[in-house]
């Protein structure tokens, strides 16, 4: 189960910070903006509360643009590495969406679904066991109650 407060930070350590409070819930996300984003093939989104999140050190730079659905976002970023932190949603959620690769210890993470496989890399081979969906999800209630079944053991 992952840790209760957790830090981590970008790859050149100029921006750090804190989460407290166990994730929501944990999946891939294959879209092409996530694709670009993170110069791989998918990234480990780890949904947090935005009021767990604290910047610790540094200034993280704000960059903005729309998703593959159209809804408007925003980025946390270091300035000088480049490193993807988190991203929200404009106007401001409760919740952010963390880079998982950014934690200082990303051991704990189990991603319970994968979305936005229709834009997946052809490569992948997707695991049964997870849930899956072509596109964005219109809601999440499943991928959150399969979440949490993972924490409850």
């Amino acid at each position: 189960m992952p840790k209760e407060c957790q830090t981590g930070g970008c790859h050149c350590g100029a921006v750090r910070y804190e989460i407290t409070g166990a994730p929501l819930m944990v999946y891939n996300c294959h879209c092409t903006n996530c694709q670009k984003i993170s110069a791989s093939a998918f990234c480990i989104a780890v949904t947090i509360m935005r009021e767990g999140f604290s910047i610790v050190a540094g200034q993280p730079k704000r960059i903005e643009w729309a998703s593959d659905v159209g809804t408007q976002r925003y980025g946390l970023l270091c300035g000088d590495c480049g490193t993807r932190i988190c991203h929200g949603m404009i106007p401001d959620m409760p919740v952010l969406s963390l880079r998982g690769g950014t934690l200082d210890d990303a051991s704990a993470l189990t991603p319970v679904a994968d979305i936005w496989t229709n834009s997946a890399q052809k490569w992948l081979e997707f695991s049964g066991s997870r849930l899956s969906y072509p596109r964005q999800p219109e809601q999440y209630d499943d991928i959150l109650a399969a979440y949490a079944k993972l924490q409850a053991g």
